[in-house]
């Protein structure tokens, strides 16, 4: 089945509707989806390497102005939109958590963070961000040059070294994927118990 999700999306990835799809999974990935833009990115940039930058600069922009949007979601509508999307997903206590004990650096650090690996995770970042009114110019700065930084030297290694990484997915499927599943559940089980 994981086979068959691979090979669906691989082609996906390479149709004339793709770059608008990331555009849109960008946007919403950082200010209230649960799912990485990398699981498009990726294989988008595998199945078309020569346009691996342009993959690049439509996730940073996206990526960029999905923070603002959950910036502005935190500052105006914290209470009305927000908090609810949180209370959805689960994060609400660890949203109130980081909450009390935020500061500038602090998100900064998160910027950084959240933007290179997803912990804590980009929305959860923009949105408290925009509640304790973080200054609004910097952390679009800050956004730009985490995500930014992040799909950039992404697309640089994937187009570099594509080639070798595809042949390794394609001989050792099923061993990539446990790895897979087991980075995973080691992040959750870190982010739940730490």
């Amino acid at each position: 089945m994981l086979r068959k999700l691979y090979d669906w999306t691989l082609r996906w990835a390479s149709s004339r509707h793709a770059p608008a799809a990331l555009g849109v999974v960008t946007v919403i990935e950082s200010s209230v989806f649960l799912v990485p833009a990398e699981v498009l990115f990726v294989p988008m940039v595998l199945a078309q390497p020569d346009r691996a930058m342009r993959y690049a600069l439509i996730a940073s922009v996206g990526s960029v102005i999905g923070g603002v949007l959950g910036w502005l979601l935190g500052f105006y509508l914290f209470d009305l939109l927000a908090e609810p999307v949180l209370a959805f997903y689960g994060k609400l206590d660890a949203f109130e958590a980081l909450k009390a004990q935020t500061g500038d650096g602090a998100i900064l650090l998160m910027l950084v963070t959240s933007g290179a690996a997803h912990l804590p995770p980009m929305k959860v970042v923009t949105i408290l961000a925009g509640v304790i009114a973080f200054n609004l110019p910097l952390f679009i700065l800050a956004a730009i040059i985490a995500r930014g930084g992040k799909f950039f030297g992404l697309a640089w290694a994937l187009r570099r070294y594509g080639a070798a990484v595809v042949a390794a997915i394609e001989t050792r499927f099923t061993q990539v994927v446990g790895i897979g599943l087991l980075l995973v559940l080691a992040v959750y089980l870190a982010t739940k118990f730490l």
